[in-house]
């Protein structure tokens, strides 16, 4: 079946009016939308608005808290450590890295610890924040829910999740440079993508339950829990490695939670944490020489001749750049999902009294 074509700011409003119906305040939701489509318009179908029905459910089930201020735990001028107190995920890490922002201003650096946020979407999103305010940020954040998705290397079983590493660095009169990817073959939330589209993943993503590779992603959701399938690390030992820095700094260190049985309590909620460096990069004296050194080793890189692959040689950054050009106007959803978010707004209205309706509807609009 064909996507659906819905309009990019019709489908903002309704994301928006779905957590307002559901008590969010008008920031909190209007934050929620602009970092959820925003996520579609990214090119990053995963951490869109395909997320919409797991938070109605985890905040149905008493796990997601709305309306949370994110509380300052350890204060060392430099070193941060803030607590998101289980709430939305784009309301309390936008909140955190205001906080970062501003003591890297002062300081010139920042150690930000995250800790207890529910899902804050993609990370990239929050290095585009530090990008924002002229700072360069580096991030290493874990995620825990229930149950673990992705096998250690030479394993067959969860254990942990999809613990993204994400680096942004801002250019003068050029696009930043946005480096973010989960340590995973494949994000968990592009297998689910897959599987509502009912297509295959590809290869070297996935094990099934006897721990073969397979390509069907119907191994991540249809077998009962003992039988389910895993995500593969991405490069081998070297994703492994770096899955496991992201689980250690971005959580342990933080004072957060880590992916292991006794707190794999939640039903529906995923708790992130993270650990982000945001620092001034004009405060380590290099501005000029880094502007020459980066325009002039990027020119050399993209004069490389291409291999027949791609139609050109793009830096970090440039496919999400790509995508929201090519999506401005109108962002595709499958039908899978499109099932998903009218049953959210659906279970909205039943439990608030009211929600914005269907999503689908808004696609007369297009």
């Amino acid at each position: 079946m064909a996507d659906h074509l819905i309009p990019t700011p019709a489908l903002h409003r309704w994301v928006a009016d779905v957590f307002r119906a559901a008590g969010s305040s008008a920031r909190e939701a209007e934050l929620t939308a602009d970092h959820l489509v925003g996520a579609n318009l990214a090119g990053h179908d995963s951490h869109g608005v395909g997320m919409v029905p797991r938070y109605v459910n985890s905040l149905l089930a008493d796990e997601l808290k709305l309306n949370q201020t994110a509380t300052i735990v350890t204060d060392a001028g430099s070193l941060v450590t803030v607590d998101g107190r289980r709430g939305m995920g784009q309301s309390v890490t936008h909140q955190a890295m205001a906080v970062a922002i501003e003591r890297a201003r002062t300081h010139g650096v920042c150690v930000l610890g995250l800790k207890n946020s529910h899902h804050l979407g993609r990370v990239g999103h929050w290095a585009e924040q530090a990008i924002a305010a002229g700072m360069a940020s580096i991030h290493f954040t874990n995620a825990v829910s229930n149950p673990p998705m992705v096998a250690p290397y030479g394993g067959t079983r969860g254990r942990f999740l999809t613990n993204p590493f994400t680096v942004g660095i801002p250019r003068r009169g050029a696009e930043p440079i946005v480096l973010d990817f989960a340590t995973s073959a494949i994000a968990q939330g592009k297998v689910r993508v897959a599987y509502n589209k009912k297509v295959k993943v590809p290869p070297g993503s996935l094990l099934d339950g006897n721990g073969a590779p397979t390509e069907d992603p119907s191994v991540m959701f249809e077998p009962p829990p003992a039988e389910r399938g895993a995500l593969r690390p991405f490069a081998a030992h070297k994703g492994y490695a770096l899955a496991m820095v992201c689980e250690l700094l971005g959580a342990a260190l933080t004072g957060g939670e880590t992916t292991q049985p006794g707190n794999m309590t939640m039903k529906y909620g995923i708790w992130n944490n993270m650990l982000a460096i945001v620092f001034d990069p004009q405060r380590l004296g290099t501005g000029e020489r880094f502007e020459q050194e980066a325009r002039a080793f990027v020119q050399w890189v993209e004069s490389a001749p291409l291999s027949g692959d791609v139609d050109r040689i793009m830096m970090p950054g440039d496919p999400e750049r790509r995508a929201r050009a090519a999506r401005a106007q109108a962002v595709p959803i499958d039908p899978g999902t499109m099932a998903e978010l009218d049953q959210a707004s659906a279970q909205v209205a039943g439990r608030f009294g009211q929600s914005p309706g269907p999503c689908s509807a808004l696609e007369r609009g297009c």
